[in-house]
């Protein structure tokens, strides 16, 4: 009987944990239905799938703005490649120099740094674009990329700095043995063990860079800098009505498959990179 009851709680446990994921992927499974529907059926039908599917809406979408997408999606990428790279090279330069060496108040500076993760972005948002336009950054990449080379991520450097203290310092004794100062430590010996750390924030600031629409929205106001974010809110007309949601869908859609690739296929590595980071120290 034990054992007939338990079967029977697992069976009904995977029929809830089935019908709530289906519950939540009926958003996504919706969209992409009605992506491929006219649009006089989209909100008139709330059935996923269209009775008769056509792919008009993608070839009209891709093309209905000038410039086409293939324009946005070429601005996401650079926005999101040059993050990824300003955020792995500084946040982990800093969190070398908290984890590792020693320099006044660096207790300060610390806690100083973990302040600013619960800072709100909007305080910050008129002295910075301030700066920038006087600057004139305002419709470039510049200030979507440039800060991520100033470790601006606290987050990011926290996690390294916590992996990092895992590290025995044995390594850096052994680095000085062998001649080495603090930056070819950093290079040579810490560097290639922040593999981990590394990999989780370069995921992370892809996904978070590429999907970013409020910052974006702010500083690309011209339409060959915008990315693609901004540029499906202007599938939608507010001030005549007219607005082409059949074509911003099927844009949704294509704008998806990046970060369901990157997160595809590196799902494992978001969880041991997470998991070594957070549980040590």
């Amino acid at each position: 009987m034990t054992g007939r009851t338990g079967t029977a709680r697992r069976r009904v446990l995977h029929v809830a944990l089935i019908l709530g994921a289906l519950v939540m992927l009926y958003p996504l499974l919706w969209m992409v239905g009605s992506s491929l529907k006219p649009d006089n059926q989209i909100f008139g039908d709330l059935t996923p799938w269209p009775s008769s599917a056509t792919f008009r809406n993608y070839v009209n979408g891709w093309t209905a703005q000038n410039p086409s997408f293939t324009r946005y999606f070429l601005n996401s990428f650079i926005v999101a490649v040059g993050s990824v790279v300003g955020n792995v090279i500084a946040c982990s330069m800093a969190a070398y120099a908290f984890g590792r060496l020693r320099f006044r108040f660096r207790n300060a500076w610390f806690a100083v740094m973990l302040a600013s993760i619960m800072l709100p972005a909007h305080a910050l948002l008129i002295p910075q674009y301030t700066l920038y336009y006087r600057l004139g950054w305002v419709n470039t990449d510049l200030p979507l990329i440039v800060p991520k080379f100033l470790a601006t991520d606290a987050f990011f450097i926290f996690m390294m700095v916590q992996f990092i203290r895992s590290l025995p310092r044995e390594l850096d004794e052994a680095a000085a043995l062998d001649g080495c100062g603090p930056y070819r430590t950093f290079l040579l010996i810490i560097f290639p063990l922040l593999r981990p750390a590394l990999v989780t924030t370069m995921i992370f600031t892809f996904i978070w860079t590429y999907n970013d629409f409020f910052v974006q929205l702010i500083y690309l106001t011209l339409p060959n800098s915008q990315t693609v974010p901004v540029a499906l809110r202007n599938f939608l007309d507010a001030s005549s009505g007219q607005s082409s949601y059949g074509s911003m869908l099927a844009m949704s859609v294509l704008s998806l498959v990046p970060t369901f690739v990157v997160f595809l296929v590196s799902q494992r590595r978001i969880v041991e990179g997470v998991a070594t980071t957070g549980l040590r120290g």
